[in-house]
């Protein structure tokens, strides 16, 4: 299944994508789609419903964010080691870990606002892990299980308040709007096997990020299995898993950043696409 939210900000309803890529509406049988839908037992009611039976959403409504009331975005950096390379910094032996502010979540076509004072902000496609399960000390074989479905994701990031203003990158990866997420959920049945999903991103219409998750230091099952050894992972919470080659601060010969009025537009195999506008800090926050 793909599941999605759709509508205004703070006002969006659960969808579906039915087998023609039109959005069927859910808000009959479901609230919204949180932790509480993600379970096993409700993906599998949820797959029993017949698309054809959901009343059909007209127009081109706006995505949201596919998954509601996030309460962990979990992020996991240099997990490719070709970008690790271009960070200047060495493959790490464990995971590195960190978290991105779930204030930053928004849809996945929404403007992304330069924040105030910036002058490094930063791209980053990647693939990211809605749990489903309750995760505490799982097992590498058994992680996989603990999995709802995947997401794109754009960690965007600003590298000078990650990089160069002390203490943890949190600094540079949770500013309002640098957690664009969707446009769907993809169950993990209709995925197969994460770790052979083609990755890419593209600035103002140029190939930037080109890559798979085969590349992966650490996969999927490895990490869900590591950061429940530090904290309990909860149904809807995410994990944003690492991105390839390719990055604004990784370009040569002088690293490239975003401005107002570039557009970024990516993709993951089977995760769908996304495209943003980036603009100018306001104190009213991106539209």
């Amino acid at each position: 299944m793909k599941l999605l939210r759709y509508g205004p900000k703070g006002s969006e309803k659960p969808g579906l994508l039915d087998s023609d890529g039109q959005i069927r509406d859910l808000s009959g049988h479901v609230p919204d789609i949180t932790g509480a839908q993600l379970s096993p037992a409700s993906l599998n009611a949820l797959a029993s419903i017949d698309p054809t039976t959901l009343p059909l959403v007209e127009g081109a409504p706006r995505y949201g964010c596919p998954i509601a009331s996030v309460s962990k975005f979990i992020a996991v950096g240099l997990n490719f080691a070709d970008h690790a390379a271009e960070s200047n910094l060495p493959i790490p032996e464990e995971p590195v870990i960190f978290t991105k502010a779930v204030s930053c979540i928004q849809g996945p076509n929404d403007p992304v606002m330069l924040p105030k004072g910036s002058l490094k902000t930063d791209w980053e496609v990647e693939l990211g892990v809605v749990i489903g399960s309750r995760a505490r000390y799982v097992s590498e074989a058994e992680a996989l299980g603990y999995v709802a479905g995947y997401v794109l994701i754009n960690d965007v990031s600003e590298r000078a308040f990650q990089i160069e203003r002390g203490g943890t990158w949190d600094k540079g990866k949770g500013c309002d709007t640098f957690g664009p997420i969707g446009p769907w959920l993809v169950t993990s049945d209709e995925v197969g096997d994460p770790q052979n999903l083609g990755m890419w991103l593209e600035v103002n219409g140029q190939r930037k990020q080109d890559g798979s998750s085969k590349t992966m230091i650490f996969p999927i099952s490895k990490l869900v299995s590591y950061i429940s050894e530090f904290m309990t992972l909860e149904p809807g919470d995410l994990i944003t898993t690492g991105t390839p080659p390719g990055v604004g601060m990784g370009q040569k010969p002088e690293p490239v950043y975003l401005k107002a009025g570039d557009e970024m537009r990516l993709g993951i195999e089977k995760l769908g696409e996304q495209r943003q506008i980036v603009v100018s800090w306001t104190k009213e926050g991106a539209a």
